[in-house]
């Protein structure tokens, strides 16, 4: 079967909207079929039996969830919970660190905004230091970067905390690099992989991270709100829950502290994380890795096109140490929020237009519905807007 009536099959197995030249994966994701399906069969029995799903069944659900998850990712189900979104992760993070005042968090300029705002709200509760250190522009090598980061470090570092694929510029980094590192120096690692499930393998137990959060719902595709935090067994006693609740001194204790602390905090709709072995399992019949490798490969070679049109330098050398599933490029914008609508409004793109800093990033994502048809759409989208309008300079 050709690459692409492999890709049209795929396509049919998605939910989203046939007028729509969707090109913004990363930002949410989106659901196939047959996994929302399951997400909705899980919510009906929440509803026909409340009580015996939250109490009883479910807890044995989120169990089967994180043993398929922690197989999925190399380690022990008992070393994640499952957290609604890597913002939440970050949030109990920080808020576990007992931090003083002159510690510093070491992170770089590339960061997401919302973790950001979330380390500069607890640093300055609690007068640590949040060091954003400069990354230089575009990335040469893994080496240069690791260099670059470094310059950050000081004797008050106490965590370093770096995107594995960063948001606005969709660049993959070099975290085992960092984290070994950073191991060296005896400090804590805290990883970002919200882009990361799906795109990256990963073998966490085997890996130099401390901690890691990442998305579900994201590549791995699963239901809104699905997301884990991974602590490594010798510093689960350290995390603090974000929400007390039954899990502290827990009447009917399990084996895990850490699991009694972030699982049971009250009532919610866990429906989302119970999806994640029927994500898993869509992933593998569909020869996952493989399609994966087909949509780098469709992002890389567009990418000198991209770049050209909006006048710009790639942000790194395209190839899969820094470039997978997301391509950005800066563009020449004073009215982004303008332009994100207008290329909804009057192209039907969906396609983010993000400022970072002082520059504003344009960022295309590819997942197995996606062809050259909707890469050439953007293309001549943006022809048109640059003669037509002044929105892109």
């Amino acid at each position: 079967m050709t690459l692409y009536l492999i890709m049209q099959n795929l396509t049919q197995q998605f939910l989203l909207r046939d007028d729509i030249t969707y090109l913004n994966f990363g930002s949410f994701g989106a659901c196939p079929k047959p996994v929302f399906e399951k997400y909705q069969q899980f919510q009906l029995e929440l509803e026909q039996e409340p009580v015996q799903f939250i109490t009883v069944n479910g807890l044995k659900y989120l169990e089967t969830a994180r043993e398929a998850l922690g197989n999925y990712l190399h380690c022990h189900k008992d070393d994640l919970v499952y957290v609604t979104n890597p913002s939440y992760a970050v949030n109990t993070v920080a808020n576990s660190l007992d931090l003083k005042p002159g510690d510093e968090i070491l992170t770089s300029s590339l960061e997401y905004g919302a973790c950001d705002k979330a380390w500069e709200y607890f640093c300055k509760k609690t007068g640590a230091v949040y060091v954003k250190q400069l990354i230089s522009l575009p990335v040469t090598s893994k080496e240069a970067f690791v260099a670059d980061f470094f310059k950050g470090v000081s004797s008050k570092t106490k965590l370093v905390f770096i995107s594995h694929i960063t948001s606005s510029t969709g660049l993959r980094l070099p975290v085992e690099e960092i984290c070994a590192t950073a191991k060296e120096k005896g400090i804590l690692t805290f990883i970002d992989g919200a882009h990361a499930p799906g795109q990256v393998p990963l073998h966490l137990q085997a890996s130099p991270f401390d901690m890691y959060t990442g998305a579900c719902h994201k590549w791995m595709m699963a239901p809104k709100g699905s997301s884990f935090l991974y602590v490594k067994r010798e510093l689960q006693h350290m995390i603090d829950p974000l929400v007390v609740s039954w899990g502290y001194k827990a009447l009917f204790p399990s084996h895990s502290t850490f699991l009694d602390y972030h699982q049971m905090n009250g009532t919610r709709d866990y429906s989302a994380f119970l999806t994640i072995p029927a994500a898993i399992a869509f992933m593998q019949q569909h020869n996952w890795l493989q399609v994966a490798a087909d949509c780098r490969k469709l992002v890389q070679t567009n990418a000198p096109a991209f770049c050209e049109l909006l006048g710009a330098t790639p942000l790194a050398p395209v190839h899969d140490d820094f470039i997978l599933q997301l391509f950005s490029a800066e563009i020449k914008t004073t009215e982004p929020e303008k332009l994100y609508r207008h290329f909804f409004d009057n192209y039907k793109i969906e396609i983010p237009v993000m400022r970072h800093g002082d520059k504003v990033y344009l960022r295309y994502s590819i997942n197995a519905f996606n062809s050259q048809q909707d890469l050439d759409t953007l293309f001549t989208a943006i022809k048109e807007i640059k003669s037509k309008t002044d929105l892109i300079k």
